[in-house]
């Protein structure tokens, strides 16, 4: 009983954060995705009502992101040219992703008023496409960062002589961001394919695909959170 109600308590003090919630959010919108597409030859009414919900939760989260762009400036703005990085590699890398992101999210809002008809938009589609080509370089550089910034933690786990020495924590969070490297790469292979066909595998995922892919990447992303919060205690 007592871990159970620690497991609740737990729980809701992560989605009582933004990222937390949305990360919960992702997860339902994924399975709900990789149910309908489980069942869409088998049951198409029961397939059909959960890629109604699955979109109703898409939706939801793409509203949300529509005040991301404010704590994204003042993070750039933070960063500046990456002073603080291990080494130069890490902070072109930084910098470029902050500008990706800081071009991405206006773009995502145009997207999203011209999807819901707020505003008239010309070439929608093509608006869609560059949403779509932002969002894998975002990604991308996302991973490219996680993957040198594991490099450059094992280069010095190797130079370590005594590997006891080091604290459980900082081994710990090595291996967590290892789990980072495999849930970005998830999401680079949904991002690549909402790529228009023609573009490496853009348009060739099935909804099932699509909704496995998003569902384990949602768990993992909610076990990091469980993880980060106990080696933070």
């Amino acid at each position: 009983m007592g871990s159970t109600t620690k497991f609740v308590n737990e729980f809701c003090d992560i989605i009582d954060s933004y990222g937390g919630r949305d990360k919960v959010m992702k997860a339902l919108c994924y399975s709900a995705k990789l149910v309908a597409g489980y069942h869409a030859k088998r049951n198409p009414d029961l397939a059909k009502r959960y890629a109604t919900a699955s979109s109703k939760i898409s939706g939801a989260r793409a509203t949300l992101r529509l005040i991301d762009d404010i704590p994204m400036i003042q993070y750039a703005l933070e960063y500046g040219l990456g002073e603080n990085e291990p080494d130069r590699v890490m902070a072109v890398l930084g910098v470029t992703a902050n500008i990706v992101d800081l071009l991405y999210y206006p773009i995502e809002k145009v997207c999203w008023l011209a999807e819901h008809k707020i505003v008239d938009v010309k070439n929608a589609d093509s608006w869609d496409n560059v949403n779509s080509i932002f969002w894998v370089l975002s990604v991308y550089l996302n991973l490219m960062r996680t993957m040198r910034n594991f490099s450059l933690n094992q280069d010095k786990l190797n130079r370590t002589s005594n590997i006891s020495d080091l604290e459980a924590k900082t081994l710990a969070k090595h291996r967590l961001e290892l789990v980072s490297i495999v849930r970005i790469s998830l999401d680079f292979v949904h991002a690549v394919s909402t790529l228009p066909k023609g573009y490496l595998w853009g348009g060739k995922l099935s909804t099932f695909q699509v909704g496995a892919i998003g569902t384990l990447s949602a768990g993992l992303g909610i076990y990091q959170i469980f993880a980060k919060r106990r080696l933070n205690k």
